[in-house]
């Protein structure tokens, strides 16, 4: 495969990075099919997977005919192909993928009649047909590797915006809690000093009840004094198990409050390094986004 004629560069742009854009080279070249050397193109396609190549650019060459691609080691035939982009007549496609370091090079050649090529020595009028059908099958699979690319980089920053919408969420339901415990324990307290106020009626009431008791004859005025001071001692016993729930609820609510007073500024630090990883992943899907859309401009 003998390069002979002016290199066509699609796109000569610095490779600042090292996944920047590199340029699509189309070339005239020759191709070794069996013993024979034939006319051909070559374009190359950077970074692009082989396998996923090759079953597209046989997909492609094969559409509108029955005909099938005959690979034997490599090298690929198709009789009768119908490839209306470079010929209204059926043609024959004989080419070859190979792999260099960091791309492929596709090698095709068009044989219009028996032992008739398009190439720009016979001034053929499909030639610049042909060179357009490789550069634009070439530059597809090129911005299918740089898509592909800028999608990867896009789900990595939609991850970290996730990430830190999820951490602002989680900080607003700490804040709604602390505010939810404050009141919690307002409402407590508030509730402590009526039972305690209830407790001390009811202390007094039986202090005054048992001594009134003492000096009692036996007789129903006796027996219904009894039974006030048992309802007394319920109504003692309910405010001091009120009390000790209420005073529970507080503790609770304030250990909950010490938890989250703690956890925010965590939170906080937290937010701030996913911001830092946020603005950093933009800076590299940009990157793949302009990539992206100057090989679209090829």
């Amino acid at each position: 495969m003998n390069s002979k004629i002016t290199v066509l560069l699609f796109a000569l742009l610095p490779l600042i990075a090292v996944n920047s854009q590199k340029p699509i080279v189309l070339s005239e070249d020759s191709i070794q099919i069996g013993r024979s050397y034939l006319p051909s193109l070559s374009v190359t396609i950077p970074e692009a997977d082989f396998d996923v190549v090759l079953k597209d650019w046989i997909k492609e060459i094969e559409s509108g005919t029955r005909s099938k691609v005959v690979n034997e080691n490599g090298e690929m035939s198709l009789f009768g192909a119908r490839i209306r982009k470079i010929d209204a007549g059926d043609i024959n496609v004989y080419s070859k993928l190979v792999r260099l370091d960091s791309m492929l090079q596709l090698f095709a050649s068009f044989e219009v009649k028996k032992d008739e090529y398009i190439e720009s020595a016979t001034g053929s009028p499909a030639f610049v047909s042909a060179q357009e059908f490789m550069k634009e099958f070439a530059k597809n699979k090129y911005i299918d590797v740089a898509k592909s690319q800028a999608d990867a980089e896009e789900k990595k920053l939609k991850d970290l915006q996730r990430e830190l919408s999820s951490l602002e969420s989680e900080k607003s339901r700490m804040q709604k809690n602390i505010q939810s415990n404050n009141s919690r324990i307002s409402t407590e307290n508030e509730n402590i000093i009526l039972m305690n106020n209830e407790l001390n009626t009811v202390t007094a009431a039986l202090a005054e009840q048992n001594s009134l008791l003492l000096t009692m004859e036996e007789g129903p005025a006796k027996d219904e004094l009894e039974k006030q001071i048992k309802e007394l001692e319920k109504r003692k016993k309910r405010a001091e198990r009120n009390v000790k729930k209420a005073e529970r609820k507080i503790g609770k609510a304030d250990t909950s409050i010490d938890q989250a007073t703690g956890d925010i500024p965590r939170n906080e630090r937290m937010q701030e390094k996913v911001k830092e990883q946020i603005a950093a992943q933009e800076a590299v899907y940009q990157k793949y986004a302009e990539k992206l859309n100057k090989i679209r401009a090829y």
